[in-house]
């Protein structure tokens, strides 16, 4: 009995012994530029800035609207004519907060062009006393949406939902990226939850996918049922051929995305190509659309 009270003295003293205050000291956060910015065959390019937001900052609207950067200079060249892009803004119908974005105005007198296939575009952007540059190439449309059905919703009580498929032709030769978005009866342009893909396995063959639907992800998702379609529905897909460093970029921010919150996942380092060590990407997309009308 004496024994076996020194071995439980013995097991407290070392549980007591090992509580232990921890104090963690945050290094001060550094407050970058964010750049999102792309260009699409047929469309000017866009091009989106603000200022980082430290990791504990409670998010609002106000917050939101202060992190956009005014008055940079945004100039961008096709490789035969450069020209400066104006700031402009539109307001976010759900939210009613100023989007601030950088352009070319159709009515300017001064150069501007649209985005054409197989073509590089570099981006410079000057801002507080800082030089941040990019490449972005739009490659041919080689990867293809061939057809479009729907089918039941498999295991599912409710009749109304439907899977939508997609034949897709993937020519040989590797080195096929591409990114996906569906629009729902002509709203936005959502890309999917896991959105970008390259060819490493269907490189040179036709195969049969599930197209799931696109997710707005400032909103919360109910991953039970967030990728059917609904029968009535209108569904145009948005394929994109895009370049490396776009679908680098998407690849890890959506694996940083998904990985939020779970104490198991590896750390994500999001694949920038914005000097200066600046967040963000510069990304040439080449895009065809498909639609699809699923009847009641």
């Amino acid at each position: 009995m004496f024994r076996y009270l020194i071995f439980i003295l013995c097991i407290l003293l070392v549980l007591t012994s090992c509580e232990k205050d921890i104090s963690i000291k945050l290094k001060p956060s550094t407050t970058d530029l964010v750049v999102d910015a792309s260009i699409e065959n047929g469309n000017y390019p866009v091009v989106f800035l603000s200022r980082s937001l430290a990791y504990f900052n409670r998010i609002d609207p106000a917050t939101l609207a202060s992190s956009f950067v005014h008055d940079a200079e945004v100039t961008m060249s096709n490789g035969d004519i450069s020209a400066r892009l104006r700031e402009d803004s539109l307001k976010n119908d759900s939210s009613n907060l100023m989007i601030y974005y950088y352009s070319f105005n159709r009515n300017d007198p001064d150069p501007h062009f649209l985005g054409e296939l197989n073509h590089d575009y570099q981006l410079e952007i000057k801002y507080a006393g800082q030089t941040y540059t990019a490449t972005a190439h739009i490659p041919l449309i080689r990867k293809k949406v061939d057809s479009l059905w729907w089918t039941a919703a498999p295991k599912n009580d409710d009749s109304n939902k439907v899977v939508v498929k997609a034949r897709i032709i993937d020519p040989p030769g590797f080195g096929d990226y591409t990114r996906y978005y569906t629009s729902v009866n002509y709203g936005p342009f959502y890309p999917g939850l896991q959105s970008v893909f390259d060819d490493q396995i269907t490189d040179g063959t036709v195969y049969v996918v599930n197209v799931d639907k696109g997710v707005n992800r400032n909103l919360s998702i109910n991953f039970d049922d967030y990728s059917f379609f609904m029968r009535g529905d209108t569904i145009q897909v948005k394929l994109a051929n895009i370049d490396k460093a776009t679908y680098d970029f998407w690849r890890t921010m959506e694996y940083n995305y998904q990985s939020i919150g779970n104490p198991f996942s590896s750390p994500v380092h999001v694949l920038s190509n914005i000097s200066n060590n600046a967040l963000g990407y510069f990304g040439g997309y080449a895009a065809e659309y498909s639609e699809l009308v699923i009847p009641k």
